[in-house]
């Protein structure tokens, strides 16, 4: 259906005066209701289905508990040190991640439709009760797709460096290096993924406006043209930069402050889980999990929708000749 035209309307973080950091505690504080109640809504919605997520794959990965407890059990009646081995379960986790990351895409997009929608109603617009709705299809396939082809954009070079750093670099038993240590090749192969990942932050802060295009009315890869556009002109990437660094700094603070005060978790959890199963290993690792998981969820709900808002208004006084280049 043509739903790929960009409907340009007017600015709408009000004046053209208006800085991008007053237009989102505008828009915040007009629209903190519809915000509020759907940051709620997508929380807890994401912290049920991960909560059910993890204990299946818990459950799933029981034979390896198992292994490991029986293992233990072993070298204690010899009278050996156990020193368990978790490559199996690593593998679980790097199989799993997919399933948390769309997970986590899927609620970001919910709540990037939302916010969006704040800040094309302006903070002067009246606060309805549309604008709080999550489930709008057309926009939230547009951001899910968005998201899915800068994923794809931005990251298999780091991860592609990385993994042939290593089979080039990496120490392996009864295996030759194929590169002489201290020599230029290896040193160049060594730092690789270094420049890969530079390579790779600048590429996803040249498309950080494209979800909001998105949610405003282009189409996935319109989207993404856009963002670059307009981030690669003579003020537009030092406004981007200037925006994300205090959110990524406000971000992985929440995340290690919310974190540490949930490590009373780790035992508690630990302490159940072990009475309730018998199995130490995995109550271990669960309790390693539980203020992990808490601290990302309850980051996400304060700092993504601030960070949506902010992007969808930056991306608004980007797009916008009125607007001068000073104003953020």
């Amino acid at each position: 259906m043509p739903t790929q035209i960009d409907r340009t309307v007017p600015p709408t973080g009000g004046s053209p005066e208006r800085g991008v950091t007053a237009t989102t505690i505008a828009v915040l504080r007009r629209h903190r209701g519809a915000v509020a109640g759907a940051t709620v809504r997508v929380g807890t919605l994401c912290g049920l289905v991960a909560l059910l997520m993890t204990a299946t794959i818990f459950a799933l990965a029981w034979p390896v508990f198992t292994h490991m407890r029986n293992q233990r059990i072993w070298y204690r009646h010899v009278e050996d040190p156990y020193l368990h081995d978790h490559t199996d379960l690593s593998l679980v986790a790097l199989g799993t991640l997919p399933l948390f990351l769309v997970l986590l895409g899927t609620g970001s997009a919910a709540l990037q439709t939302v916010c969006s929608r704040a800040v094309a109603a302006g903070p002067q617009g009246h606060s309805q009760g549309d604008e709080s709705r999550v489930a709008d299809p057309a926009r939230l396939r547009r951001v899910l797709a968005v998201y899915a082809l800068r994923s794809l954009i931005v990251w298999p070079l780091p991860v592609l460096t990385t993994v042939a750093a290593d089979r080039l670099t990496g120490y392996q038993l009864d295996t030759p290096e194929p590169l002489e240590r201290g020599s230029w090749p290896h040193t160049l192969v060594e730092a690789s993924p270094a420049a890969a990942v530079s390579v790779a932050v600048l590429l996803r802060l040249a498309l950080s406006l494209a979800p909001a295009a998105a949610a405003a009315g282009l189409g996935p890869r319109a989207a993404l043209r856009r963002s670059w556009s307009l981030t690669w002109t003579r003020s537009g990437f030092a406004r981007v930069l200037a925006l994300a660094l205090p959110l990524a700094a406000l971000t992985a603070g929440t995340v290690r402050l919310v974190t540490e005060l949930s490590l009373p978790l780790r035992p508690f959890v630990r302490a159940h889980l072990e009475q309730a199963t018998g199995n130490f290993f995995a109550a271990y690792y669960a309790g390693i999990l539980a203020p992990v998981l808490v601290g990302v969820l309850a980051a996400a709900a304060v700092t993504l929708p601030l960070t949506f808002t902010a992007f969808a208004a930056l991306h608004d006084h980007l797009r916008s000749p009125r607007t001068p280049p000073t104003s953020a």
